[in-house]
C-alpha cells in the first residue's frame, strides 16, 4: 500500500537525507591525520581555517598547499589544505576530506601569509584575496613536463650599474642588489629614459645574488616592453610573463613555472603581485600612480600596497619607479623608509624638452587676441608646423570618441538618454545622438528642461581632433591611438599622432614636439577629489617624456591656464617638489597618505552599532554619519 503524499512528511524526509553523509571508507591517516583547510567562501564570519580528517587513501596526496574539496554546510566546497597536524582543537567530530583535487601545492606558505596580511589591511577575507593570488587550475598544463631552463649568462656588475649612473644613489642601489641587500628606493626616471632596460638591469643584479625578482607594470603594453628588455639582457627563457590576458592555460603554465622554482624573474600586471617567487629579493613597480593597479574586485587591494606588504614580510628590496612621483611614494621618502633615486637638476634640464603654456606671456596675449576663446591657439600650429620637419608630433586628447558629451544648446543641461539617463554622444559628424550606456539612438531628441531640440558640443574627442588636424595639415599623415585601436609604436617620420591618456605610441628617438590639449578637461576627468592634480601631472609628464630634449629641438605646448600648479610643475619638470607640496597640503587636512582613513558604509542602525563599539586611539576622529542616498537607507562614516 502506498503511503499518502504528506508534504510536511516529505520535507522531514528531505532533511533526514541531507543529514546522512557518507562515512569515510577507511580510517584516518597514520600520521598528521588532521588537515587545516581554508574554505573558498567569501563570508566574513567564515574567514578562518577549519579542521578535517585526512583519510588513509588521501594521505600521500594531501600535502600543504594543495586544492581539496570538503563538506561544508551540506555541500561540497573548494578549499586549500594549509597544514597537517596530529591533533585538533575542535571538541566535536571532524568530517573527512572529500577529495584532493590536485596534489600540486599551489598555495605557497609565503603567499598564504601575504593573503592574510592583505585581507587584514583591506578588511576583507582571505578567500577573496586567494582568488586574486592563485589562478584557476588547468589539469592538462599541470600534467605537462616542464621545459629545461637555460642558465643565466655571466653578468658584469659594473655594466649593470652603468645605466643607473645618471642618478644619485642609482649605481649603489644596483650594487647592493647584486650583493644580496634589500635597499628601498623611489626612482624618478629622466625624460626619454629607457626605463624597461633599467628595470631589467635591476632584476639581473638581483639574480647575481641568487634571488628572485617581481616586476609589476600597469598594462600589457608596458609588460611587453620589459619582457623584450629582459630577453635582450638575459636571453629567452630566463623569465616569465604573468598577466590575466594570457588565457587560462598560458597563465597557469607561467604560474607553475614560478611556483616550482623553474624561473625566479616575473614580469606582469597587478595579477603578478602575489606571484610565489622563490627567495624573493626585489619587488618593483613602474608608474605606481596608474589607477590600473587598483583591483576592482573585493577586497580591492592596490598593487603598491601588496608589494609594500611583501617587502615588510620578506625583508626584500623595493623599487617604486615612475617618470612622475605619487604622493604615496613621496611619503615613503620623507619618512626615511625609502631613499630618493633621482638625477641632478642639470641632468633633468639636459634631457627634458622645452615646455610652454599658451598665454604665459603678455606678448603672446597681444599677438593672439582669440587665445582664450579657441581650443588650439596660433602658437600650437606654429610649434607643430615647425616640428613636423624633424619628425612626428604627439597630440594628447583627454577623451576618446568623436563627440563624447553633448548638452542642450539653449540651457546647457547635459543631454541624457530618456531610457536609462546615460550620457548621449555622437560617433561621427552626422551621426544621431546615441546613449553611451544602453546604446539607444536618441533621434529626435528634445531637452526635458527647456524643450528645445538643438545640441551643443562642449567636449571634443580624439577622433574629432584627428579629423581637425587632418584638415589643418592635409599633406601630413594623421594617426589615432586610443580606445580599441591602440598603437604600440610609430615610425620616425613626419606625422600627427593623436592619442588618449595611456595610449601614446613610442617612437624611436622621441617625438619632435607634443601638444597637450584641453588641460582643464584632464583635471576634470581625473576626479573632483584631492588626487585630480596629481593624476593630471602624471599623465602630462608621461607625454612630455616621449619628446626629444631641448637641445634636439623638442618642445611641448600645453593649452591651459598658466596659473594651474600642476602645469607650473610640468614647466619646471619638478614632480618631486609637486608631490612634496601635495603631501604637506594633505597632512594639514589630515588626508591620506598623511593619515589613515577607513570608510564604513551600511544600514543606519548597523552604523550606529559600529560607532558605539569603536575604540579609537588618541587624535583619531569620526566624520559622519551622513546619508549617502540610494534606494535603501544607507549611512556612511569616515574614521581617521
Amino acid at each position: 500500500m502506498t503511503p499518502p503524499r504528506d508534504p510536511q512528511r516529505l520535507e522531514l524526509l528531505k532533511g533526514e537525507v541531507r543529514r546522512r553523509q557518507p562515512l569515510p571508507s577507511d580510517g584516518p591517516a597514520p600520521t598528521a591525520p588532521v588537515a587545516e583547510v581554508l574554505v573558498d567562501l567569501p563570508l566574513a564570519h567564515l574567514n578562518r581555517s577549519f579542521d578535517y580528517v585526512v583519510p588513509t587513501t588521501l594521505h600521500e596526496q594531501a600535502v600543504p598547499g594543495c586544492r581539496v574539496k570538503v563538506r561544508f554546510s551540506g555541500r561540497d566546497v573548494d578549499g586549500y589544505l594549509v597544514a597537517r597536524r596530529d591533533e585538533s582543537d575542535h571538541p566535536g567530530r571532524l568530517s573527512s576530506l572529500r577529495k584532493v583535487v590536485s596534489a600540486e601545492p599551489v598555495l605557497a606558505g609565503e603567499v598564504r601569509e601575504l593573503a592574510t596580511l592583505v585581507s587584514d589591511r583591506y578588511a576583507g577575507t582571505v578567500a577573496d584575496v586567494l582568488r586574486l593570488a592563485v589562478p584557476p587550475r588547468h589539469a592538462r598544463v599541470e600534467a605537462e613536463r616542464p621545459p629545461s631552463q637555460p642558465s643565466l649568462p655571466l653578468l658584469d656588475r659594473d655594466v649593470l650599474g652603468a645605466g643607473w649612473s645618471n642618478y644619485a644613489g642609482g649605481a649603489a642601489l644596483v650594487s647592493r642588489l647584486a650583493a644580496g641587500a634589500g635597499p628601498r628606493g623611489v626612482w624618478t626616471a629622466l625624460p626619454g629614459e629607457d626605463w624597461p632596460a633599467r628595470l631589467a638591469q635591476a632584476a639581473a643584479a638581483t639574480s647575481v645574488s641568487g634571488r628572485g625578482t617581481l616586476l609589476c607594470l600597469p598594462d600589457t603594453r608596458d609588460v611587453a616592453r620589459v619582457d623584450a628588455a629582459l630577453t635582450d639582457l638575459l636571453g629567452a627563457g630566463n623569465h616569465v610573463v604573468l598577466t590575466a590576458e594570457l588565457g587560462p592555460a598560458a597563465r597557469y603554465r607561467a604560474f607553475l613555472a614560478v611556483l616550482r622554482g623553474d624561473t625566479t624573474i616575473v614580469v606582469g600586471t597587478r595579477a603578478a603581485a602575489f606571484a610565489p617567487v622563490h627567495d624573493l629579493g626585489l619587488v618593483a613597480l613602474w608608474d605606481d600612480g596608474d589607477d590600473l593597479y587598483a583591483e576592482p574586485r573585493a577586497p580591492y587591494p592596490h598593487a603598491r600596497e601588496v608589494l609594500l606588504l611583501r617587502t615588510h614580510q620578506r625583508g626584500c628590496a623595493l623599487l617604486i619607479a615612475s617618470a612622475a612621483r605619487s604622493v604615496e611614494a613621496q611619503a615613503l621618502v620623507e619618512s626615511g623608509w625609502a631613499i630618493a633615486v633621482e638625477a641632478s637638476r642639470a641632468a633633468v634640464r639636459a634631457r627634458a624638452p622645452q615646455v610652454h603654456i599658451t598665454g604665459e606671456s603678455e606678448q603672446e596675449l597681444e599677438r593672439d587676441s582669440h587665445l582664450h576663446a579657441t581650443r588650439m591657439p596660433r602658437r600650437v600650429f606654429e610649434v607643430v608646423r615647425a616640428a613636423l620637419a624633424d619628425g612626428p608630433v604627439l597630440v594628447h586628447s583627454p577623451r576618446h570618441g568623436y563627440h563624447p558629451a553633448l548638452t542642450c544648446a539653449t540651457c546647457w543641461h547635459p543631454a541624457r538618454c530618456e531610457r536609462c539617463s546615460g550620457p548621449l554622444a555622437r560617433q561621427a559628424a552626422r551621426a544621431a545622438p546615441r546613449c553611451r550606456w544602453c546604446d539607444l539612438v536618441a533621434d529626435p531628441w528634445r531637452c526635458p528642461h527647456c524643450r528645445h531640440d538643438t545640441l551643443r558640443v562642449p567636449v571634443v574627442g580624439a577622433l574629432r581632433t584627428a579629423e581637425e588636424w587632418g584638415r589643418s595639415f592635409p599633406q601630413t599623415p594623421v594617426v589615432s591611438s586610443g580606445g580599441e585601436h591602440v598603437l604600440d609604436e610609430v615610425a620616425q617620420r613626419p606625422a600627427v599622432v593623436v592619442a588618449t591618456p595611456g595610449a601614446e605610441p613610442v617612437v624611436e628617438g622621441g617625438y619632435a614636439a607634443a601638444v597637450l590639449l584641453d588641460t582643464w578637461l584632464s583635471l576634470a576627468l581625473t576626479g573632483t577629489g584631492f588626487r585630480a592634480s596629481e593624476e593630471a601631472l602624471r599623465r602630462w609628464i608621461a607625454v612630455a617624456s616621449l619628446v626629444k630634449p631641448t637641445a634636439e629641438g623638442g618642445r611641448v605646448v600645453a593649452v591651459g591656464d598658466p596659473s594651474v600648479p600642476a602645469l607650473q610643475a610640468l614647466v619646471r619638470w619638478d614632480p618631486a617638489g609637486f608631490a612634496s607640496r601635495e603631501l604637506a597640503d594633505r597632512a594639514s587636512a589630515r588626508l591620506t597618505p598623511a593619515a589613515r582613513l577607513a570608510t564604513v558604509t551600511g544600514p543606519p542602525d548597523i552604523i550606529t552599532d559600529v560607532l558605539a563599539a569603536l575604540e579609537l586611539p588618541r587624535y583619531s576622529d569620526v566624520l559622519g554619519p551622513v546619508d549617502v542616498g540610494g534606494g535603501e537607507p544607507t549611512a556612511r562614516i569616515v574614521v581617521r
